[in-house]
């Protein structure tokens, strides 16, 4: 069995962490260019030549087909926030968490928002992890009624 490789924090960085975070760059480039994120996806294979991971393909095709529920989920629960005047990265973290917390049930719920918190922390503001944590913690409290 292979060694798992350490982030600089430390914590190991598993194959499905790496697919989280490549799934988030290409979100985020799909939103920043305004271009369709498979498109994005296409793009990165052919161009840069790049494999990319099974489960990033999940990733961004699952937020892909969700995002008008995600996004209305996040819009609901989110206090205080719009997802406009969330940061970018922010907005694509809680989108990739809230899939896998709703829609994939191969996740644990813990390990969806755990791992939203870790991007967040990695990626984003010193503020950030809190609030994903904060909002994801919420859609996981009401997730029974939300996929009644």
């Amino acid at each position: 069995m292979a060694s798992a490789q350490t982030s600089p924090t430390g914590k190991p960085n598993s194959a499905r962490s790496k697919a989280r975070r490549r799934a988030l760059e290409i979100l985020f480039e799909a939103e920043q260019r305004d271009v369709s994120a498979l498109s994005a996806m296409t793009a990165r294979r052919i161009v840069a030549d790049q494999v990319i991971n099974v489960y990033t393909v999940d990733l961004v095709e699952g937020v892909t087909a969700m995002q008008e529920s995600i996004d209305e989920y996040l819009q609901t629960y989110s206090q205080g926030w719009t997802l406009e005047r969330m940061p970018a990265v922010d907005r694509i973290i809680l989108r990739i968490g809230t899939w896998e917390l709703l829609f994939n049930d191969d996740v644990p719920d813990a390990v969806a928002v755990s791992e939203a918190v870790e991007l967040a922390k990695t990626l984003s503001t010193d503020e950030s992890p809190q609030f994903v944590n904060g909002l994801l913690g919420r859609l996981q409290q009401v997730k029974p009624t939300l996929l009644a």
